[in-house]
């Protein structure tokens, strides 16, 4: 090996490791930002997963800077039978909502993250759909929870008539709606029916089918992992094309966890939404974990024990400032989360 062919593959090298870092101290330029998080054109809601019992009497009713809740309804509570829908829990919300003029923003949920609870409507867990739904597993073959097959054609069909119910009961009556994560725990080695291909064409059709049945109200989805892709050394731009086609057919993007300080974040979801110009919604949910720099799937942490409200770092100015100047962001969905959203939200928001 010559020397000049040597010292190409260092600098060939270094080139590659830091392609992976080329946003690694974006956050730092925010360190400084305070409370309180003044007034500003994005919509803010409060999140409060499947616990919709928790908006009672909740604080966001009453205060001015948060414009509603955003829930999570389950696919197999709305359809309980085969063609039968039942919106009842998200009509009772909405008119509890709007007793306060507040507003609600559906999350539909097609997978969980317990392997206890499966989203999907019994029906669809038949030889018909294939059995509608697979476990997810995590990096270290663990199950983890389940996700509909949205790569399956018929499972498509059924998820579609599911939203155009919605659409025709609920458009222009909620502020949005928006699709679970695309992240999935699945590959062609524990579901042979699975391939990257399908599954990206797949989550294009959901996209669709929502934006047809939502014209009115705000649609979105949770773009942030694809399964066979990790950016930005193995690029298939299998995300790439869906923030490219929610742009074309004017569907919202967002993902789950503003974490600021992980390559993972920051080279998926995060940079497509840095680097590109969207005339459609962007969104970014802090969820659990994520006012201390975690996310749910971190288990080296107690939010009730171990980190004391009197010495951490309040996290939310950062998170506001990261997400309004970096991101350019539309929606922000803070998690209700306690101690943080009491001890940090509120205060930050109230000036």
């Amino acid at each position: 090996m010559t020397c000049m062919s040597f010292f190409t593959i260092i600098v060939n090298a270094q080139k590659w490791q830091n392609t992976s870092e080329k946003y690694k101290d974006a956050h730092k330029k925010y360190w400084s930002t305070t409370c309180p998080v003044l007034k500003d054109s994005i919509h803010h809601f409060v999140y409060f997963a499947q616990d919709r019992e928790s908006i009672i009497n909740h604080p966001l009713l009453f205060h001015p800077r948060f414009e509603g809740a955003q829930i999570m309804y389950a696919w197999k509570d709305l359809e309980p039978e085969k063609g039968q829908y039942d919106f009842t829990r998200i009509e009772e919300d909405i008119a509890y909502l709007e007793k306060y003029k507040k507003k609600l923003f559906i999350q539909l949920q097609d997978a969980t993250f317990n392997t206890d609870y499966n989203a999907v409507p019994n029906y669809l867990t038949t030889r018909e759909y294939d059995n509608g739904a697979v476990l997810q597993y995590d990096d270290n073959g663990k199950p983890e929870g389940w996700t509909a097959k949205r790569w399956n054609i018929k499972v498509q069909e059924r998820f579609a008539l599911l939203i155009m119910a919605l659409g025709n009961k609920l458009d222009s009556r909620i502020e949005g709606i928006n699709l679970q994560e695309t992240a999935i725990g699945v590959s062609y080695e524990n579901d042979s029916s699975f391939t990257e291909e399908g599954y990206v064409q797949g989550l294009k059709n959901n996209m669709l089918a929502l934006k047809k049945a939502f014209p009115i109200s705000t649609t979105m989805i949770y773009a942030n992992f694809i399964p066979g892709e990790w950016l930005p050394f193995n690029d298939k731009e299998y995300l790439k094309s869906i923030y490219e086609y929610g742009e074309k057919i004017g569907v919202g993007l967002g993902c789950p966890d503003l974490m600021v300080t992980r390559k993972a974040q920051l080279n998926h979801a995060l940079a497509q939404m840095h680097e590109n110009k969207f005339s459609v919604p962007l969104g970014i949910a802090i969820q659990d974990g994520n006012y201390i720099g975690k996310t749910g799937a971190d288990h080296d942490y107690n939010e009730q024990t171990d980190v004391a409200s009197n010495t951490r770092t309040n996290l939310v100015p950062l998170l506001h400032a990261f997400a309004k100047d970096f991101l350019k962001i539309n929606y922000m969905f803070w998690v209700n989360q306690e101690p943080y959203f009491k001890e940090d939200v509120l205060p930050c928001f109230s000036n």
